[in-house]
């Protein structure tokens, strides 16, 4: 059956006459289009061949897999009992009462790949008696599992049980007391672990895997509970950092996203960090489950100290509580120069001239920073060589509102509105030294939770993501202080459970530089390294 005809009259066509204002739309909607589209092409033109530190490189093939490639590939990470053959994985089973909690005798390791450092307990009792005082008639085991850079090793406590011949009263010395009260794990195991996990990325899952390639016989389950009840132990000091944090005068704040607690079959939450960066090189992450304005409050409180400053982006909530609480706004230029950097796709001549005027503006700090200046001799130099640049270039833009030819939609009128409305707060930093000219400082900062991301993707429940912020806070200070975090979080685990709660700010990572890294509280497999290099030597 032949199609009907449609007449070519009854559709309108390509020589169909249109009014003035048609033709206008037409032409203001196809400029739109060709503009979006010029900046589409201008951004793949950047990944393929531009100078991105953001840029992924191809992996070669066979490296890294796909989606749709099977999983039978992966080792399962659960240690061998019941097997249960499921969808792409053999599920294994643990006994729900294993005996072998408290029982020392049912060794959780391999004793032919374990290396084993035997420490001798010498039973108090037997001080100062002759050895013909008392009779050793037995002795009682425990077992520690502890680490060494790169190598794990268990700890074997020898605790000879004595009976004086005289009394013929049984001793025997307790087993030495660990951070996490009746844990097999060795503080330093614990801060492997932790430290692995946060610093290094490296998930549980792989961690397990790797202790049992390397013979020990320990669940998935228990290095969870482990890392839990240790944040716990962390959380005082992370409060009494982010005490010290709201207490200074400048304080830096963004918000990134991160996925908690599933939503639904096979979803996960959204949610954010809203790192704060102190004036004293201090940093807490704290989760947060959106991107409400009202958490910008519940993180800094409502009464600031005089004279404080809040630098950000140019996110609203920030203005809001500027507003609400009279503290000074400050603005970051590196924001504003991503507007003009971006802009310069569509309009390269006014984009270029707006960059070099900035560009200018951080040459100067640049040349503050290679002169170590501070104070109000930073000042001097920002106040003479600064402002007038940046005068110039707030004049640059109101020259380029009154001569209006862009489109509202334009990435340059975006750009120019965007510094205009934020003017004052740009401004703020070339009168006070101690604020700095964007918070760049503080993106390198919150890098470790992108890192992350890519590794463990997204935390189960919100307590978890809460940890996450504890130890990502104390580590990322550390670094800032130049502090190794392996020696810190092994003291302070130590140190924390005997520590006055009211003098706990002392354990925080600035402090605890200045009171104790001089003389640290060390693993008693420290203490057996040191032993045996300095026999050696």
């Amino acid at each position: 059956m032949q199609a009907p005809v449609t007449s070519a009259s009854s559709t309108p066509t390509e020589t169909t006459p249109r009014s003035a204002p048609e033709l206008e739309a037409l032409v203001g909607q196809l400029t739109h289009e060709v503009t979006q589209l010029r900046r589409q092409v201008a951004w793949f033109q950047r990944q393929i061949f531009g100078q991105k530190s953001e840029r992924r490189l191809p992996v070669a093939e066979g490296i890294q897999g796909s989606l749709g490639e099977s999983f039978d590939a992966i080792a399962d990470v659960v240690p061998e009992n019941k097997k249960t053959r499921v969808a792409a994985h053999e599920r294994q089973h643990q006994p729900k009462h294993p005996s072998a909690a408290t029982d020392e005798s049912a060794l959780f390791f391999d004793e032919k790949k374990v290396p084993i450092e035997v420490i001798n307990v010498p039973n108090a009792e037997a001080e100062g008696l002759t050895p013909d005082a008392y009779e050793i008639i037995g002795e009682k085991v425990s077992h520690r599992l502890a680490q060494r850079p790169g190598s794990y090793v268990v700890l074997k406590y020898v605790r000879p049980v004595i009976k004086r011949r005289d009394t013929q009263v049984l001793s025997c010395p307790a087993a030495p007391v660990g951070v996490i009260e009746g844990s097999r794990a060795d503080v330093s195991f614990i801060v492997g672990m932790i430290v692995d996990k946060f610093a290094y990325h490296l998930p549980l899952y792989r961690l397990h895997l790797r202790l049992r390639d390397a013979g020990f016989k320990v669940s998935r389950h228990w290095l969870t509970q482990l890392m839990q009840q240790a944040v716990a132990l962390l959380e005082p000091i992370h409060q009494a950092q982010l005490e010290s944090i709201r207490a200074g005068r400048v304080r830096a704040m963004d918000e990134t996203p991160i996925k908690a607690g599933p939503s639904g079959t096979g979803k996960m939450k959204a949610a954010y960090f809203w790192p704060v960066y102190g004036e004293r090189d201090e940093i807490c992450f704290l989760y947060y489950p959106s991107r409400s304005a009202q958490h910008v409050q519940d993180a800094l409180g409502l009464d600031p100290p005089d004279g404080a400053v809040l630098l950000s982006d140019g996110y609203s909530a920030y203005k809001q509580y500027a507003k609400k609480t009279g503290l000074t706004h400050a603005q970051c230029w590196a924001h504003c120069r991503r507007h003009y950097y971006e802009a310069q796709d569509v309009e390269p001549e006014r984009a270029a001239e707006a960059l070099e005027m900035i560009g200018a503006l951080y040459a100067i700090e640049a040349r503050i920073r290679d002169q170590t200046l501070s104070g109000e001799a930073k000042r001097s130099v920002r106040l003479i060589e600064a402002q007038p640049v940046a005068q110039r270039f707030f004049a640059w833009v109101d020259k380029q509102f009154e001569g209006q030819g862009f489109l509202p939609s334009s990435p340059l009128t975006r750009a120019l509105a965007y510094t205009r409305e934020r003017r004052e707060g740009l401004a703020v930093y070339l009168n006070d030294p101690d604020v700095p000219i964007d918070t760049n400082h503080l993106e390198r900062a919150l890098r470790v939770i992108p890192m992350g991301r890519k590794n463990w993707m997204f935390t189960w429940t919100e307590l978890g993501a809460k940890h996450v912020g504890i130890v990502q806070s104390l580590l990322v200070t550390c670094r800032l202080h130049d502090i190794n975090p392996y020696d810190y979080f092994v003291d302070v685990l130590q140190r924390v459970g005997q520590h006055p709660a009211s003098n706990v700010e002392q354990l925080t990572p600035r402090r605890w530089k200045e009171l104790f890294a001089h003389q640290p509280l060390r693993s008693d497999l420290y203490d057996l390294t040191a032993h045996r290099n300095h026999a050696a030597g």
